[in-house]
């Protein structure tokens, strides 16, 4: 079968279209051309793909178009489509692509997200909405007040699912879904696929087209990936190291605690490195205004926890460093995706101690791509051998579409 390479081949108006070319998005992505014609025919879908591969775009765009042959009228407090997503970074970023993406047509949303005053989001309702994009605890807080009912919502996402299971949202996710009406159309984003999504797909999903796409791991064949084994009390003096030996553009440091990034922030700042933090103790002013920082370039390096591996897609980052080691393997994959993207290449460092070694092999057997493993020296930085995996991962394998029971339809 001849595969659409452009846009109006996926059934897409001529102002959508048109739209794109503007921004000069001319090739959809491989999840692109799955998604956006099975949208359009009104089938469910079940995505398997992480961030970076094009996935706001597969399911934004057929909505807008699906939305836009409606009559056009909006309601009260009553949406017609819902993005719901674990975080307020995803939220915004999905939110200004809408904005992008819908200019020449008369469709309204609203982005609502905690940690900010409730009254612009409420306002907004209240004039009336076609598209709200949210994170599931503000929904559910303005849903109890009777500022947003879903009752008419046709089109619902359920965007990086496994992120939201990991960040304890399974509660709010059933509750919101109880509360949508039964015949509507569902999609499911997901980079991994655990037992729990896979059930909650069976539950949410009828017949759905199903479509998994793995970039990531092509684009590891573009990261240098290297790891240093070292000491809790040498750490944090290595990294310097390692940060002044390199040639700083925009680096992005993983740590696991919110304080650790700002305490790591901070020296690195009165080392002459200029650094920012962001984690969720912030406040969402400070972490809109440390993201913007590191964008334009005011400072190289931004500190974060893993709120940060998903969802926030930087431009140009040219090293990734693990600080601590991740929770997970599939953790590891989402972080080094923020680097070598759009086809650049990019540098992956870790800092691994003894207690991490367990992970570290972990990564090892999921990652098809050498680690270098570096010496302990006295000096820090040493001379290093090249691990390669000897078996490859295992992989979801795409399947035929998996019966479901569709009593809504």
């Amino acid at each position: 079968m001849k595969k659409n390479n452009k846009f109006a081949e996926l059934g897409l108006s001529k102002e959508l279209c048109e739209g794109l070319k503007k921004r000069n998005h001319t090739e959809p992505t491989p999840i692109q051309r799955a998604a956006i014609p099975n949208l359009l025919l009104g089938r469910d879908f079940l995505g398997l793909a992480q961030t970076g591969t094009g996935k706001t775009g597969a399911f934004i765009l057929p909505i807008l178009n699906l939305l836009a042959n409606l009559p056009n009228y909006v309601k009260k407090n009553k949406p017609r489509a819902l993005v719901l997503v674990p975080t307020r970074e995803l939220a915004i970023q999905i939110g200004d692509e809408i904005t992008a993406y819908k200019s020449r047509l008369k469709i309204r949303h609203a982005v609502i997200f905690g940690g900010v005053n409730q009254s612009n989001q409420v306002s907004a309702l209240c004039r009336g909405i076609d598209i709200i994009v949210a994170t599931p605890g503000r929904l559910l807080d303005l849903r109890a007040q009777g500022h947003v009912r879903l009752s008419e919502v046709q089109f619902f996402v359920l965007d990086e699912a496994d992120r939201m299971l990991d960040m304890g949202f399974i509660i709010d996710i059933n509750k919101i879904i109880k509360a949508l009406p039964k015949k509507r159309q569902s999609l499911l984003f997901s980079a991994t696929m655990p037992k729990q999504i896979s059930a909650l797909a069976i539950d949410l999903l009828c017949n759905p087209v199903k479509e998994e796409i793995k970039p990531q791991f092509q684009a590891i064949s573009k990261v240098d990936q290297s790891l240093y084994y070292t000491s809790n009390l040498k750490k944090r003096g290595l990294l310097l190291k390692i940060l002044l030996k390199l040639k700083l553009k925009k680096v992005i440091i993983f740590a696991k605690m919110k304080h650790r990034t700002n305490r790591l922030a901070e020296y690195l700042c009165k080392n002459g490195i200029k650094a920012d933090s962001i984690n969720g103790n912030k406040s969402q002013s400070a972490r809109q205004r440390a993201l913007k920082r590191f964008r334009i370039g005011e400072v190289v390096v931004l500190v974060a926890t893993d709120i940060a591996s998903r969802g926030i897609d930087i431009d140009n980052v040219t090293h990734v460093i693990n600080y601590d080691m991740p929770n997970d393997p599939e953790s590891y994959i989402h972080r080094i995706g923020r680097t070598a993207r759009a086809g650049a290449s990019g540098t992956v460092i870790s800092l691994c101690v003894e207690s991490e070694i367990g992970m570290f092999r972990s990564i090892q057997k999921l990652v098809d791509a050498p680690i270098r493993i570096v010496e302990k020296a006295q000096n820090g930085i040493s001379r290093h051998n090249e691990y390669k995996k000897k078996k490859k991962p295992a992989t979801i394998q795409n399947s035929t579409e998996r019966k479901s029971k569709c009593s809504r339809r």
